[in-house]
């Protein structure tokens, strides 16, 4: 098996939309969520969202393209375009050797809304024939391809909540196996809008909760539920010696993966947690790790009651005792969760956290819970040496996925 090394990094998120602002936000523990400006809330039970703001997307994109396509593929293809662009990638690899590993939960869910809304108030005839490739979810994977002549394997991943962090998994698993020199991975979402926040809210998956610094509480006791995002997030996973070989800025190496299902229930964790504590402690086995303090584990911590302590437990099982040395948290608390993109996001968080070694904060962390007892890094970034970092998602549908990285 071939070694796999990240060159590029790309982010749309509610605390920036580069990388470096991004991290700024993570590390000096920013709240991104506000309230919502997307739709009046005044009848709706959650009033609260992490938003994208200042995003440019002609900055990455023709205005053609822009008008053609749905927020989530803007999302996609402006993350894209900048860990592109910090690989330096293009004219470096065979155009069949670069692949897209690129993943949404939901996909055009803005698109859904407003076609049928003009099906219902205008008729049949003025629904857009764009309709279609605007909001079926694999267009943020086929569009990255077009936008940079990538013809390799081109994989749409649909995981919920853990797409982000199955895409690049997945991904892992291709390069590693000799069938692509470099792939394009991440994950993207782009669902808040009135029908989405209504859904949500009445599977009782939202916080009700309207202060913006109670909203999103992971591993706290008041947790009540989790606070949507929005955003994508992008790597360039390529073969080690490829990238070597051309003289690339490595930023880490990409060495475990644990993928497994709960096939327990289609929205509540399985709460004796042993499915993701396989995907966490198959991950782990990868990394070799020895030195459990100097490990960051950045957790999926939605701050919904059983998430939590399901995720919490999950670690236990998967490290023992070592679980306590273990530095732990949940940038949710500042980013709400990006479904889909969430994964992606908080994967280039741990690449980060590497190589500035710098575990970001559990912001809002005020009343610990029994249930929640590990080390989850509250309310200020710790600055401390780290050899290792994992990412861990539980999605709907019990959907896990755990990826490792360590510095080269």
């Amino acid at each position: 098996m071939k070694r796999v090394v990240i060159t590029g990094l790309g982010a749309i998120t509610p605390l920036g939309c580069d990388i470096e602002t991004m991290w700024d936000g993570m590390k000096n523990g920013r709240n991104g969520i506000g309230y919502i400006t997307k739709f009046d809330t005044t009848d709706y039970r959650a009033k609260v969202a992490a938003e994208v703001k200042d995003f440019d997307p002609y900055r990455y994109m023709a205005k053609s393209d822009v008008r053609k396509n749905d927020r989530f593929v803007h999302f996609a293809v402006c993350s894209a375009a900048q860990a592109v662009e910090d690989s330096g990638i293009i004219g470096k690899v065979a155009p069949e050797r670069l692949g897209v590993y690129y993943g949404s939960g939901i996909g055009g869910f803005d698109t859904f809304v407003a076609e049928h809304n003009n099906l219902l108030n205008r008729g049949p005839s003025r629904v857009s024939p764009l309709f279609i490739p605007k909001m079926i979810s694999n267009m943020g994977a086929g569009f990255i391809a077009i936008q940079f002549g990538a013809k390799g394997p081109c994989i749409s991943v649909s995981t919920a909540c853990a797409t982000g962090t199955t895409a690049i998994g997945e991904a892992f698993r291709a390069v590693s196996g000799g069938y692509a020199d470099a792939i394009i991975a991440g994950g993207v979402e782009a669902a808040i809008c009135d029908l989405s926040i209504a859904a949500f809210s009445n599977c009782m998956a939202l916080t009700e909760c309207d202060d913006l610094n109670a909203a999103s509480v992971p591993f706290d006791r008041r947790r009540s539920g989790f606070v949507m995002g929005e955003g994508a997030g992008a790597l360039i996973l390529e073969e080690y010696e490829h990238a070597v070989s051309r003289g690339a800025k490595i930023y880490a190496e990409l060495k475990g993966y644990g993928s497994t299902c709960d096939a327990h229930h289609v929205t509540a964790p399985d709460p004796t947690a042993e499915s993701p504590a396989r995907a966490i402690a198959d991950c782990a086995k990868a990394l070799g790790i020895k030195e459990f303090d100097k490990v960051y584990y950045n957790a999926h911590g939605t701050s919904t009651p059983m998430n939590d302590k399901t995720e919490t437990l999950a670690l236990k099982k998967a490290f023992g005792d070592n679980a306590y040395k273990l530095h732990v948290s949940s940038t949710k608390s500042m980013t709400g969760h990006l479904l889909g993109a969430a994964g992606a996001v908080e994967a280039i968080a741990c690449i980060l956290a590497l190589r500035d070694n710098i575990v970001p904060p559990t912001i809002n962390y005020v009343e610990p819970d029994e249930e929640c007892d590990l080390d989850y890094t509250p309310n200020k970034a710790v600055e401390t040496e780290l050899k290792a970092a994992l990412s861990g998602s539980l999605g709907f549908g019990g959907h896990n996925a755990c990826v490792g990285f360590a510095k080269l």
